[in-house]
Parts: structure tokens; sequence; C-alpha cells
């Protein structure tokens, strides 16, 4: 496909003007950054193990009803998916403690947490995406209250859905990072699920030993990034076996 007007760049994906108005192309670069970009690398093949299972998660999620920007997968590395207004926020589901979480509350790397905890994080690199309430959201006018009560509702969802999906692959949903936008229908809004669902920015341990395949890799200089990514893809039944997934990986 002809590449059209590029509207935004991020670490790790391009949009693109669609085709069609109401529509972008979503491309999956080979990036990965950690630390507010503050380490940088490319691996190849990343991209495309991302699209491929950002594609069967959020065509997965748009079976069971969950609205989401996706519409379809165009080429290796690029999506067509719906224009949306992006709400300022990360949402990030934590059933597990790891991260961040840890090193607030002092809870132990791989405890498991009483429930599955929703936080919300103001999405700005500048302030390096401070931590922020309910009360901070309603007040700056990110988001309405009735918003949030979507946004919530849509997560948990999410979790139950996904801890599921990936623990009958022998895969631990430690936790997961979403982003949701506005979706414009005539006179209507709808919150809509966007940006991706992949080992980018999900925490996925495997469930017999605690393995990482997820970002950590590359975080923590674990090495075996592509792999593990490669792992993931093929535990969900993406690719045959690891070495198809690095083979389609290669390609642009």
């Amino acid at each position: 496909m002809t590449r059209r007007k590029k509207i935004y760049e991020g670490k790790a994906k391009i949009l693109y003007e669609g085709p069609e108005p109401g529509t972008l192309i979503q491309y999956f670069k080979d990036d990965a950054t950690a630390f507010n970009a503050e380490k940088h690398a490319v691996i190849e093949g990343k991209g495309v193990l991302n699209n491929r299972i950002s594609e069967f998660v959020m065509s997965s999620l748009n079976l069971i009803g969950v609205p989401t920007h996706f519409i379809r997968r165009l080429n290796m590395r690029e999506q067509l998916i719906r224009e949306v207004e992006i709400i300022p926020l990360e949402v990030v589901v934590r059933n597990i403690a790891a991260g961040s979480l840890s090193k607030r509350l002092g809870i132990p790397e791989g405890e498991a947490l009483p429930r599955s905890i929703v936080e919300f994080y103001y999405k700005n690199d500048a302030l390096g995406d401070p931590m922020v309430a309910e009360e901070h959201i309603t007040a700056f006018n990110w988001a309405s209250t009735q918003e949030i009560d979507d946004i919530m509702a849509l997560a948990l969802r999410i979790n139950d859905y996904l801890s599921g999906l990936f623990a009958g692959v022998g895969i631990r949903l430690v936790d997961f990072k979403l982003e949701f936008g506005r979706l414009y229908e005539g006179e209507m809004v709808r919150t809509v699920l966007a940006d991706e669902i992949s080992p980018d920015s999900c925490r996925l341990w495997d469930a017999a030993t605690n393995n990482k395949l997820d970002k950590d890799r590359f975080r923590q200089d674990l090495g075996g990034v592509s792999e593990a990514y490669a792992e993931v893809a093929t535990r969900l039944g993406i690719f045959r076996d690891p070495k198809s997934a690095f083979a389609e990986g290669g390609a642009a």
C-alpha cells in the first residue's frame, strides 16, 4: 500500500493517513525503548511480531463485544484502524506485583495481589507519565466521570478475558497497559480500546518457570527479546513454531 501523510510517530509505531475518512494506518517499528526512551535499540522483527500478536488479541476482543479501534491487518507491519481521539491516560491493570508497584509499595515481585488493581497515569512523556487519581482526571478534564466508569469496566473485562486466554497457553498475565480513545460516530461518542496489546505493553511470565516473555527482557538486559515474543505468538497459535515467526519477522 502506498504510504500516505504521516500523522504521528511514537516510540514504537507510526500513524499514517488512512485510505478512507476516519481511518488511519498503524505501522509497527522494530524500535525498543525503556525508561522514558532513555534506553533505545532496534530489535529486528519485533514490529512484525507485535503487529501479529496485537491483531490476534484485538480481533478476539472485537468478537466478544469489546469495542476497539482495530479494523484489519494490512500486511506484516501495518494495520487499518479507526481514527479516535486518544484519551491522555495510560491505564494499567495489575494482577501480580511487579515493576513500579513492587518498588512503590515494597511488595515482593511475583506475589499475587488480593484483587486486580487498575491504575491511571497521565500520558505525558516530558513528565514521565505520572500516576494520577480520578480527581485529577476529572478536575483537568482529561476524561469525564462516565468515561472513567466505561474505561474501568472495559479494563476489567479485558483483564478477565486475557487472563484466561494466556493461562490456556501456560502464560501468567502479570500486568498490562491499555489506552482508550473517543470514537465519533455522527453525534454519538463511544469509548474504545486503542493503541496495541502485545509483549511491549504486557508483562507475561511462563506459568511453570516465571521466565519473562515480554519487554522486561529488554529493560533488564536479559536478551532473547525477539525469541520471547515469538514464543508468545507461537503459543497463541499465530505461528506454527518460533522459526516460522522469525521467517516472517524479517519481512517488511
